[in-house]
């Protein structure tokens, strides 16, 4: 789960980290309030800021304490008894994650402005050094919170049969059953590192792990520190043999501290702790390079190498001992995390156990469109019916996979373009293209180096591309790809004909499991021109001189969403009704915020649904009354970027105006990268979209948070009160067909949530 959201104000107002109680999230509060219809129901009082200016910085949240407002909402999920157990598990791990991931790349970027004494402001006016303060203080609260989660769910997993021992709970069976499996899976990759003039403190990698320990000679009395890694190849949960029906599991350090005298035969331990450190992972290159895919290959050698900007200790841990640690990674006091309790939480999620079923979310299979089930799976055959919309993960991602194996195997196929921005290891996409190419059709992927983390993979996937003869394109270096497209030109009658797929999610077969995001599928002319306009300034730099029906950043998005927003908000002073609903992972480029500001202050009333960041401070009186903001947290992983405008003729309606994008709504994605912006004209598809997709989105409460002006998100207090019958949206997908899939079946049984104005 990737993934961001929080802000200053004015100065009175109470920043986010002073306003919370230690290791409270700031969603848990005794005054919330319910979003129950928040579909239909009026919009909130507006509320009224002390000293608040609707023109200074204090209009915008800080994104950084944004975004560890999310993650505060993901930590919660973990103590939601709502929750099944196991999947409990995984929402801290999930938590802890992305925490990780946050320091090794925003707080590290924060750090070195703040070291190099840059004191720009952010949006909301403050200095790298006055973000990185407020983020320790709330990353700290949230850590701390971390920790009393998983001292409530300890013992709850153990009532449940599955048991977390420490060393000094094994008795002297367990240890003889655990010394064979230490010494055949876990001696042979050790390496014990002592620390002397000879031996000089290691490099400890990115998340590395290890004990720090302060040993003696039992013989001569010679003391000695050492290092010992905790391999990160071996599973970190230990099983213990048991005859009974319990599933018992040792920590790996705990058995490591267990059998020290296997590893330091003859020495004693006097004092150890354990520690962890995260490194600035993000990567540098040079503008100029001219082989950019030899340039990845240096800059990722050199991330592993990036300056430590976290390091977390052993609460209590021996004076010697994290000096030594600390002088050694060469961090400061407030870079140091003490942890009384469990180390390295994102790794619980190995104790989500196969064998637990029971303890997880029930089994949901995702369905296979109706309409291509009526063309015995003939992708291009239910296409040529018309337009269809599937919805990830409720109709299968495998689609998607087929669109492309088809199109490889079909001889009156002749070309495909295809992006690539993240994918599996094994990907079926991949392998599509490659049969493709191998078959003499001709082939082009762009794949973009430049996506966080997954640069060694996407290497990898072009290199096996070239090989099966592809054309692969790296498009831009200033420029990240994200864009979502595949085009397939087949022969037909003697003309050609391009269908395409356009996407708001990844090609990546194993997160469209658990992410929510749109597959459009089209032969539609004026699409495939588009996409083929598109691909050609991919590969050849020349802009586009037209485009139908498809905005693109960094040439138009950006310039054609403030013009869509702007057209609402004179509707709405021509007394027309003029609403907004829109749907996104983040919100926090400047000026769409401002024209959301502008538009709801001549009358627009705006509905957001936002999962992660957000820098638009909602509900306030004199700027954004007119403005509400939900975010949802639940089994699947929100990640479809919507927005609808009403047209003057609000919203639902057939009139409105739909469209489904790769992009969320930030400076990143608007003038950083190449994204997409589909406008859709498919009454089907928009019926869908409308009055299924965002109308069960802001009508949900199960899994709903509401932003409050004062930057606080507060859970639905109807989820709790009404319990399983809250509406869910998640449920609500699961258990009902979509309606652009549906074939012969027709769409008189899809439920349809909303009735609008027309």
């Amino acid at each position: 789960m990737n993934i961001e959201n929080s802000s200053p104000a004015a100065q009175s107002q109470p920043d986010q980290a002073a306003d919370r109680p230690p290791a409270v999230p700031p969603a848990v509060r005794p005054d919330a309030v319910s979003t129950a219809d928040f579909l239909h129901a009026p919009f909130p009082q507006p509320v009224t800021l002390a000293d608040f200016d609707p023109e200074g910085p204090g209009r915008f949240l800080n994104r950084e304490l944004s975004w560890l407002g999310f993650n505060w909402r993901v930590l919660e999920e973990a103590a939601n008894p709502r929750v099944p157990l196991l999947e409990r598990v995984r929402f801290i791990s999930i938590s802890a994650t992305n925490l990780d991931e946050f320091y090794t790349v925003r707080v590290a970027g924060l750090r070195e402005l703040a070291r190099e004494g840059n004191t720009t402001p952010s949006a909301d006016g403050r200095s790298p050094s006055e973000q990185l303060a407020l983020i320790n203080a709330d990353a700290r609260a949230l850590m701390e919170r971390q920790q009393d989660i998983w001292r409530t769910l300890k013992p709850e997993l153990a009532t449940s049969g599955i048991v977390i021992l420490n060393r000094r709970e094994l008795t002297a069976e367990d240890q003889g059953r655990l010394r064979d499996y230490f010494l055949q899976n876990v001696f042979p990759v050790l390496s014990p590192l002592a620390i002397d003039p000879a031996h000089p403190f290691p490099f400890i990698p990115n998340t590395g792990f290890c004990l720090a320990l302060r040993l003696e000679h039992a013989a001569s009395g010679r003391k000695l520190k050492a290092l010992l890694p905790v391999p990160h190849q071996i599973e970190r949960f230990v099983r213990v043999p048991t005859e009974g029906t319990e599933e018992r599991f040792l920590p790996l350090e705990e058995l490591l501290l267990v059998e020290l005298d296997s590893v330091f035969p003859g020495y004693r331990l006097l004092d150890s702790c354990a520690f962890t450190v995260l490194r600035d992972s993000d990567l540098e290159l040079e503008e100029e390079a001219e082989d950019l895919v030899r340039e990845f290959e240096i800059a990722l050698k050199r991330r592993r190498r990036g300056e430590v900007v976290r390091l977390k200790i052993s609460a209590g841990a021996p004076a010697p001992l994290r000096e030594l640690v600390m002088r050694e990674l060469r961090v400061n006091a407030d870079e140091v995390v003490e942890v009384d309790g469990l180390m390295r939480i994102s790794t619980l999620r190995e104790l989500v156990l196969d064998s637990r079923r029971d303890l997880q979310w029930p089994g949901f299979t995702p369905r296979v469109p109706e309409r291509v089930q009526d063309h015995e799976g003939d992708m291009f055959a239910a296409i040529r019916q018309k337009d269809m919309l599937l919805h990830h993960p409720y109709e299968t991602f495998d689609m998607v996979v087929r669109f492309l194996e088809q199109a490889a195997r079909d001889p009156d196929v002749l070309a495909i373009k295809q992006t690539l921005y993240r994918t599996s290891r094994d990907s079926p996409i991949v392998s599509a293209l490659c049969e493709a190419a191998e078959a003499g059709k001709s082939v082009t992927a762009f794949v973009e180096l430049k996506a966080r983390f997954d640069e060694a993979a996407n290497i990898r996937q072009s290199r096996r591309l070239e090989r099966a003869g592809a054309h692969v394109v790296y498009g831009f270096i200033h420029y990240k790809t994200h864009a979502k497209i595949s085009a397939v030109v087949r022969r037909e009658g003697g003309k050609l004909v391009t269908y395409t797929h356009w996407g708001t999610g990844n090609y990546h077969p194993i997160t469209a499991r658990i992410y929510t995001d749109l597959s459009l599928f089209t032969c539609d002319p004026a699409l495939g021109r588009d996409a083929a306009r598109v691909f050609n300034y991919l590969s050849g730099y020349a802009e586009p001189a037209v485009l139908e029906n498809l905005a693109i950043a960094p040439l138009s998005l950006k310039t054609r969403l403030i013009q869509m927003i702007e057209a609402e908000a004179e509707h709405a002073r021509a007394g027309q009704p003029a609403q907004i609903w829109a749907k996104m992972n983040s919100l926090i480029d400047p000026d769409v915020i401002d024209a959301l500001y502008a538009a709801g202050q001549a009358g627009v009333q705006i509905s957001l649904v936002i999962r992660g960041i957000n820098g638009l401070r909602p509900g306030v009186r004199g700027l954004s009354e007119n403005i509400r903001i939900k975010s949802i947290i639940g089994r699947y992983l929100e990640h479809s970027r919507i927005v609808c405008f009403g047209n003057g003729h609000g919203l639902p309606s057939e009139q409105a105006r739909v469209f489904m994008s790769s992009a969320d709504w930030m400076g990143r994605n608007l003038v950083r990268r190449v994204e997409t912006l589909v406008e859709i004209h498919n009454p089907t598809v928009k019926t869908q979209i409308v009055r299924q997709i965002m109308a069960a989105n802001l009508a949900d409460v199960a899994q709903s948070w509401v932003l409050h002006p004062e930057d606080r998100a507060v859970r639905d207090t109807s989820a709790t009160t009404d319990g399983p019958t809250a509406f869910s949206c998640h449920r609500f997908f699961m258990e009902n067909p979509s309606l652009s899939g549906r074939g012969s079946a027709g769409a008189k049984d899809v439920p349809l949530l909303t009735h609008g104005p027309d």
